[in-house]
Order: structure tokens, then sequence, then C-alpha cells
């Protein structure tokens, strides 16, 4: 079908000039649509693998891959555990933690938070807690020194930095005779952190293991073990694996268990704009249906011609079909040259554009992200501008089979 010649002179009526100037105006308006659909379509597809990858990275920067507690009690031979964690494949680091939800107040200002009880020196093994301090330092954290390492909004929230004191008020109570109290205890802000990601800036806050087990009463035990792995996507068979060597009444949990529904909902949202954004290219290459037909109806005598002197009807399907694919050839080229620019730099010109109307599109307070990062994915520009190209051939096969039917007696009768 796409012989040298039909190719030609499908390229030769791109090129001519139409005598109907609105067929060139809904030649150009098809390109364009195309060319805006494909744009969209890998900015928004970047836009939201960066949201996936930096929110991966900043919520597995502070959680654990993987998890291991005991049902109900405390961990008392967490060091033994470790060993015998440590020993497994892909773990390349583990350290002990306490936690528990506890009221902070300074100030006058009272929040809740998320307390957790951390060896400084194998805490860099699990997190990046160390490398997110803006103020202070891990190690200050002492064993009874009683010293908390804050997130900045939620120092912020209590108006106090480093050197200032915040109570910590837990759930656990005291028999005294004037009643049950609830227990007390004045911690000293000796470092301040920020993730970038608002749940945790607001909502955590860090103090010694030791202090940890003696404020909620562990008697020198721990509520669990955090393991990181060589590869975290290798978290549901590492876990399997070390619920084999060990006895039923552990607790083991990994990152996909715990947050996996948050990423499917991402998937399921990038699957979702990719279809809605791929309508904006169909009705654009379906445009292409609309601008052959008249090209067609433009061309009935030329088409004679072309028949008379030897041209079959599959020959003139393929001039057709070759000038309304090279029209969604034309889009997508511009359109993905468009959007991986566009992809590239959209952190830039997003930034300048707050900076310029003095707005802010994503609030810390309300998403977990207030930056707009994007990621270009290579894969993705290579499906989109594969679909977009294959709507662009299918919408040019209707009227490219209309030109093969047009009569050579019928359409030179008046001519």
């Amino acid at each position: 079908m796409f012989k040298p010649l039909e190719i030609f002179i499908g390229l030769r009526y791109t090129r001519a000039k139409q005598r109907s100037g609105f067929i060139s105006f809904i030649s150009m308006t098809s390109m364009l649509g195309v060319a805006l659909g494909v744009m969209a379509l890998i900015t928004v597809l970047s836009v939201m693998n960066g949201f996936e990858s930096q929110l991966r990275e900043k919520i597995l920067g502070m959680a654990s891959h993987v998890t291991v507690s005991e049902y109900q009690n405390a961990l008392h031979d967490w060091r033994k555990l470790g060993d015998e964690l440590s020993a497994t494949k892909d773990v390349i680091g583990w350290a002990p933690f306490v936690k528990a939800e506890v009221m902070l107040s300074a100030n006058q200002q009272v929040s809740g938070s998320l307390l957790r009880g951390v060896l400084p020196e194998k805490e860099g093994a699990v997190s990046d807690i160390s490398d997110k301090l803006i103020a202070g330092h891990l190690n200050l954290l002492k064993p009874k020194g009683f010293g908390i390492v804050l997130g900045s909004e939620l120092a912020r929230y209590l108006r106090v930095g480093v050197g200032d004191k915040v109570t910590v008020i837990t759930p656990q109570v005291t028999p005294t005779p004037a009643g049950i109290l609830p227990r007390l205890r004045r911690f000293t802000v000796v470092g301040l952190f920020e993730v970038g990601m608002y749940e945790y800036d607001r909502n955590l806050a860090l103090i010694h293991l030791d202090d940890g087990s003696k404020l909620l009463r562990l008697n020198e035990g721990v509520t669990g073990i955090r393991v990181k792995l060589d590869d975290m996507f290798q978290a549901p068979y590492v876990t399997r694996e070390i619920a084999k060597i060990l006895t039923p009444n552990y607790i083991i949990s990994n990152w996909t268990m715990e947050h996996s529904n948050f990423f499917k909902a991402i998937k399921t949202e990038k699957r979702v704009m990719f279809i809605i954004l791929m309508l904006i290219v169909a009705v654009a290459a379906f445009n292409i249906v609309s601008t052959l037909v008249m090209v067609v109806t433009d061309k009935r005598s030329e088409i004679a011609i072309l028949r008379t002197l030897g041209f079959t009807p599959r020959s003139v399907m393929g001039v057709f079909m070759v000038q309304g694919t090279l029209i969604g050839l034309i889009g997508t080229v511009f359109g993905v040259i468009a959007g991986v620019a566009l992809a590239i730099n959209v952190e830039t010109i997003v930034h300048s554009i707050e900076h310029f109307f003095q707005v802010q599109f994503l609030p810390a307070d309300i998403y977990y992200i207030s930056d707009l990062p994007s990621k270009l994915v290579w894969s993705d520009v290579t499906t989109i501008a594969s679909y977009s190209f294959l709507l662009s051939f299918i919408s040019t096969i209707y009227p490219a089979w209309q030109a093969s039917r047009v009569n050579p007696a019928e359409a030179l009768r008046y001519e």
C-alpha cells in the first residue's frame, strides 16, 4: 500500500496549499490538538511519577522497610533478635525503637504527637533522620538526659526552639493520694528536623531509647525492631523469610502492608489520568477524520485522474493514509518535544509562577508534599507517543477507504 509513489503524492498533498483555507485550518487544529494532548499527558504523568517517588523516599526515609514486634509485650531480647535479623539475606541494618502516642505541652500550647524512642548510634542504619536535622544533633540524645528532637512544624506550633522545655504527657497514669494523675516528664529540646513532609514535621518527636523505655515503663524493653533492606521491593520476600526463623508470637509487617493502599491509590490515579488525557489525544486524532473527508471531497477529480492513470483503489487509499498519518506524526513529535521540555522544567516554572503571583499551589499543611516534583520516565513517553501515533493512523482508515471508492466516471462527468 505504501509504495514510493503513494508516499510522494501523500506528502505532496500535505505540503500543498488547499483551495479551501478551512481545510488547512482544520488540519492545523488537529495537529495542534494532538501536540497539546501528548504534551499534557507527558507532563501530568511525569509530575505524578515525581510525587510517587518523593512520597516513597520521604515515607521510607522515616518509616522502616520491615518491623518486628511482639504480641502485647515489650521486646526484652532485642539485641539477640537484632543479630538474628542482620544475618537474614537483604537486611543491611536494624535498630530498636519505642513508640507511643503522647501529648506535648509548652507555652500554653498542647499538641498530640507520636513519640519515638531511638538509639542515636543505630538510628542512621534504618532512617535518614540525621540528614534532616536543621538544628542540634541526634547524638545529643543521651540516656537519662531527657532530651527531645522535634519536627520543625511541631516546634513552630509549640513556639519552642533548641534549649527550651517541653512537657510530655503519656497515656499511663500514676495513682496518688489525691487521685489518679497522668504521667508527666519535662524534656529539653536538643534538636529540630525537617523532612519536608508535613505528617512527620508536625507530628513526630524523638527521644533516647532508654528514656522512652523508662517513661513508658517497659522495664528496659522496646516496642519493636525496625529493619532496613538493600532493596525495599524485596520486603514481602524478606518478611516471609523472617517469619520462618521466628516463633509465632512475633508480629512481622513491612511497608507494602502499612502503606499499600496509599501507593495503590497513586497508581490508580495515574491510570485514570492517563485514560482521561488520552481522550484529548483521541479527540484531536479523530479530527483527522473530518480533515481527510473534506480533502477527499475537495480532490475527487484528482483522485479520478489518478485512477485513470492506473492507480488501484489500494494505492489511492495509501495516499490519503500517508497524509493523515503525517498530520498525526507531526503533532505527536511536537507534543513529545514540548512535553519533555515542560516535564524537565516544571518545578522551575511553577516556582516562578508562585513567586510572581505570590501564591502557593500546594500548601504544606494540606498536601503531603509542598513542592511540585517531576520525574520523566522514558517508557511513559514511548507509550504515549505510540498510542498517539496509533490513534492517528486508525483515524485515517475510513476517509482513505472512501477515497478509494471514488468512481472516475462520476467524478469527471462535469469537469
